[in-house]
């Protein structure tokens, strides 16, 4: 695979607004998940309380959503829209493509609509394109950074902002663009968090990735994004996008493969692109819903393919499951990882799980950080393994 550069990257989420408090919050235990104060369901959520005050310009009152006012607030943080403007400035808007990934886009509002109008005959006033469509984040980002390159939005649920590295990658190689600004933004919103539950995947307690007794998920609300560049010979490249791999388990809508087959060929993927071996990996960022079954699937197919596992852990515990954002949000900790030698650990864990295939790090510590590997697997077992580390 051809190197990719990773220029600037950003997140925002409950455990920090702007990459900086997120890495002082995976470095003091400090989860960003508390008490459901969203609906009434008993449940932790992570919340962006920044959101509740939050208000987009005047020129994008077509695009108003709690979805795309997160994505707003994302640009501004870790100088990240400047360093978009400074690759404008040199390759031009229509040479820099646009992948996003989100599951919810901006359903919420919808449901604010349609709650006010109630039974009456009314018109909801909330626009369709502007806020449910998944498309109203992609044309959101590209008036407010003046892109005008070619642009996509991906939705597999939990995969979805870790699956447009894989197209960032392809349209980079063709030779069709000179850079990329990937990620995705997912909000909170009822449909989730009932439809979760309808599914009994909601805990009522902090969730516990990987640990003894977990039984289910905290959503989350979040968003992130990167900036690749084809790497020029010569180039100094302190962090890169090294390997890709994708696959889906055609097993079940909702269930992984009980035997993790789709994971392991996702994993083996992003190995072979990046041109690794197994033991050339110094930490995995776990998928790690905290769903009885996820967890005990994934720690089987890491188990299959490392012979010896690298240090591992789920992060979710931070931020909640940030669904469409998860890929994006899990690939900036592994950045920060990288830039700080930081081994993160599974916050909530609790006491761990004998049946597990694996063990995982409970509490976040340092250690060398070369390369990095992050999973995300989806509804539908469509999964995605990226690697990140230094050039």
């Amino acid at each position: 695979m051809p190197s990719i550069q990773i220029t600037a990257f950003t997140a925002s989420n409950s455990a920090g607004v702007g990459s900086r408090r997120l890495l002082k919050a995976l470095r003091t235990h400090a989860s960003g998940l508390a008490v459901n104060d969203f609906n009434a369901l008993p449940t932790y959520i992570g919340r962006v309380r920044e959101l509740d005050s939050y208000a987009l310009g005047a020129g994008y009152r077509d695009l108003d959503c709690r979805n795309n006012r997160l994505a707003d607030l994302c640009l501004r943080q870790d100088g990240f829209e400047e360093r978009v403007a400074e690759l404008r400035e040199r390759v031009g808007s229509d040479r820099i493509g646009l992948f996003l990934g989100t599951s919810t886009s901006g359903i919420y509002d919808f449901e604010q609509d349609f709650s006010r109008l109630g039974d009456s005959e009314g018109t909801p006033e909330v626009s369709y394109m502007g806020s449910v469509s998944n498309y109203s984040l992609v044309d959101f980002v590209a008036r407010r950074l003046d892109l005008e390159g070619p642009r996509f939005c991906v939705s597999t649920a939990c995969s979805s902002s870790a699956k447009v590295f894989a197209m960032a990658q392809r349209m980079l190689a063709s030779g069709w663009i000179d850079g990329a600004l990937v990620g995705g933004v997912d909000s909170l919103c009822d449909s989730t968090l009932y439809g979760f539950n309808a599914l009994s995947l909601i805990s009522a307690y902090p969730c516990r990735p990987y640990g003894l007794g977990r039984d289910g998920i905290n959503i989350g609300e979040g968003g992130g994004f990167m900036l690749l560049e084809r790497r020029r010979p010569g180039q100094a490249a302190p962090l890169c996008l090294l390997g890709v791999g994708e696959s889906s388990d055609a097993h079940h809508i909702s269930s992984p493969h009980p035997q993790g087959e789709g994971a392991v060929a996702s994993m083996g993927q992003a190995l072979a692109s990046a041109g690794l071996q197994p033991g050339d990996i110094d930490y995995i960022n776990l998928h790690g819903t905290a769903t009885p079954l996820n967890d005990a699937v994934e720690a089987l197919a890491v188990s299959r393919l490392f012979e010896v596992p690298p240090p591992c852990s789920s992060t979710k515990g931070w931020t909640g499951h940030t669904l469409g954002a998860a890929g994006i949000t899990e690939a900036v900790i592994c950045a920060l990882a990288i830039e700080n030698n930081l081994l993160p650990g599974s916050l909530n864990r609790g006491s761990p799980d004998p049946e597990l295939a694996i063990e995982v790090l409970s509490r976040s510590g340092e250690g060398t950080v070369q390369r990095v590997l992050s999973n995300s697997f989806g509804f539908g077992g469509n999964n995605c393994s990226l690697i990140l580390g230094r050039g």
